[in-house]
C-alpha cells in the first residue's frame, strides 16, 4: 500500500473536488487518479447541506456583482445547472424556485432599474417588478409594509435551491461508476506534508505516501495552508468569516435577497426555502469573522494561525481591513447575531427588511447550521481580494474559494483540468469539445468559452 502512484491526486472531497473528478473520468484519459477527503465521505464540512445558503449564484440579482463578473459566474453556474436538469430528473439534487431582489426607497430603486436596463441583455429572463406584482408573487413581503414606500424588485423564474453535497455525491458516483480509469478514494486520511522531489510530489497521509505528478488542492480554507508549505501565496492571509442561519415557518414562495451593501464583500441578507423542505425559510446567513479554518472545528484555529501568520504585514492588513467604519461595525453587529436572546432580537431587524410583519416567535436559530468562507487578505496592499482565489505552482494548483465557488464548480473544473493536462504533456488529452456539448448551450454563450 506505500508509495502508491499516480498522474493526479486531488486534495478535498467538496463540490469542487469532486467536479474535477467528474470532469476529469468523463473527458480526459488521465488513467490514475487519487481523491484524498480527510472527512468519511465527500461534501461534508463547506459543501455540506447545513453549511452555505443551498444558492446557484448567477449574478442576476447579486447586486454587488459588476455586468463582467455576473457575465463570468452565469456561465459557470449554467453549465451547473444544465448538469441538474439532465442528471437530475428527479429532482433530489435541486428544487427551482422563483427568485427576486428587492429594492426600498428610492435610491435603491433607482439602483435596480438602472441594473436592470443594464443587466437585461444577460438575462433575458430578468424582469422589473411593480408592488402590486410584488405582491402577487411574494404576499408577505407587502403586509405590514408603508403604502407609500417606494419598492421594486428584480425578479425571475431562474432560481436553483441546490443541495450540494447530493451535487458532489453525483459527480462522485458518475466519476466511479462510468470510469474505465483506475479512481482511488481515500477517505478518513488527512493530508500531513506536501513535498515535491525528483519532478513529483509526495503527499504523506495517515498510513502511508502517495505519489503524483500533478496535484490539486480543493481544500477550501487549507489549501492557503498547503500552499505556504510549500512557499506559495506567501502575500496572502485569510479572513475567515462564519456564517449563520434562522429558521422561520414558510413566509417566501421563493428567493428573496436584499441589496447589496457598499464596501461588504459577505452577502447581504436573504430568505430561502429550504431545499429538500419548502415549508421552512432560511434567513441569513449573518457574517462572524473567527480563527478557524472550520467552521465548529476548534482544533483549525492552529491551522489558522499558520495560513494569517503573525507577521506584522500581517497584522496591519487586519487592523486596516477591520478598522473600517463600515466593515466594523457590521462585523460587531453580527457577532452579536448569534448571541442567545439578543441575537434574535438584532438579527428580525434584518428580516423585517424582507417580511415587515414577521413576528420575534418566528424566529428560530439555526444550531449547527452554517460555514466558513475564506476572504483573501493581499498582505501588499492590505485589502481584501473579492473573488474566488486560485494559485499555480510548479503543477500543483491551489483553489480558495469562497462564494460563488460551488456555483461555479464546473467551471473551475474545466479551466483546472486544462491546466492538469497541459502539466502532464501530449500523452493526455483533453475532450473539451464533448464536455462544452453536454454542458453548455448556445443559450449560455457557449462560444465564449
Amino acid at each position: 500500500m506505500n508509495n502508491q502512484s499516480y498522474d493526479l491526486v486531488i486534495i478535498g472531497g467538496g463540490v469542487c473536488g469532486t467536479a474535477l473528478l467528474h470532469t476529469l473520468s468523463k473527458y480526459t484519459n488521465v488513467n490514475k487518479i487519487a481523491l484524498i477527503e480527510k472527512e468519511s465521505n465527500v461534501a461534508l464540512i463547506n459543501s455540506y447541506t447545513n453549511s452555505n445558503s443551498q444558492t446557484l449564484h448567477f449574478g442576476d440579482i447579486e447586486t454587488n456583482y459588476t455586468l463582467a463578473k455576473a457575465t463570468k459566474v452565469n456561465r459557470g453556474a449554467s453549465l451547473v445547472k444544465n448538469y441538474l436538469l439532465t442528471q437530475d430528473k428527479q429532482q433530489e439534487i435541486y428544487t427551482k424556485y422563483h427568485k427576486m431582489v428587492l429594492g426600498v426607497g428610492k435610491e435603491q430603486v433607482d439602483k435596480l432599474k438602472a441594473r436592470y436596463e443594464e443587466f437585461k441583455h444577460l438575462f433575458p429572463h430578468l424582469r422589473l417588478l411593480e408592488r402590486a406584482e410584488i405582491a402577487e408573487k411574494e404576499p408577505k413581503v407587502l403586509v405590514g409594509r408603508e403604502e407609500n414606500e417606494a419598492i421594486i424588485a428584480l425578479y425571475t423564474e431562474e432560481g436553483y435551491t441546490v443541495d450540494f453535497n447530493a451535487l458532489a455525491q453525483s459527480f462522485l458516483t458518475n466519476a466511479v461508476n462510468k470510469s474505465s480509469q483506475k479512481i482511488d478514494l481515500l477517505f478518513n486520511h488527512k493530508v500531513k506534508k506536501i513535498t515535491q522531489h525528483n519532478n513529483e510530489y509526495q503527499i504523506k497521509i495517515s498510513d502511508r505516501t502517495v505519489k503524483a505528478k500533478v496535484v490539486m488542492v480543493a481544500a477550501g480554507a487549507h489549501s492557503l495552508l498547503f500552499a505556504k508549505s510549500l512557499g506559495y501565496g506567501l502575500d496572502y492571509a485569510l479572513l475567515s468569516v462564519a456564517g449563520s442561519f434562522y429558521f422561520a415557518p414558510k413566509l417566501l414562495n421563493g428567493k428573496v435577497y436584499t441589496v447589496q451593501r457598499k464596501k461588504l464583500p459577505f452577502a447581504a441578507v436573504h430568505g430561502d426555502p429550504e431545499v429538500h423542505n419548502k415549508a421552512i425559510a432560511r434567513f441569513g446567513p449573518t457574517a462572524k469573522v473567527l480563527p478557524l479554518l472550520e467552521r465548529h472545528n476548534y482544533s483549525s484555529m492552529t491551522e489558522y494561525f499558520q495560513t494569517a501568520g503573525l507577521s506584522i504585514k500581517a497584522i496591519l492588513s487586519f487592523i486596516k481591513i477591520l478598522s473600517d467604519p463600515i466593515i466594523f461595525k457590521y462585523i460587531a453587529l453580527n457577532f452579536l447575531y448569534d448571541f442567545p436572546i439578543i441575537g434574535k432580537r438584532l438579527f428580525i431587524k434584518e428580516v423585517k427588511k424582507i417580511i415587515p410583519s414577521i413576528k420575534l416567535n418566528n424566529l428560530s436559530y439555526a444550531k449547527g447550521y452554517g460555514g466558513v468562507r475564506p476572504q483573501v487578505v493581499n498582505l501588499n496592499t492590505k485589502a481584501l481580494e473579492m473573488g474566488e482565489a486560485k494559485i499555480i505552482g510548479d503543477k500543483i494548483i491551489f483553489n480558495i474559494t469562497p462564494s460563488p465557488g460551488a456555483s461555479t464548480c464546473l467551471q473551475n473544473a474545466l479551466e483546472d483540468t486544462e491546466r492538469i493536462i497541459d502539466f502532464l504533456g501530449s500523452d493526455y488529452q483533453f475532450d473539451r469539445q464533448q464536455f462544452i456539448a453536454d454542458l453548455a448551450t448556445q443559450e449560455d454563450f457557449a462560444p465564449n468559452y
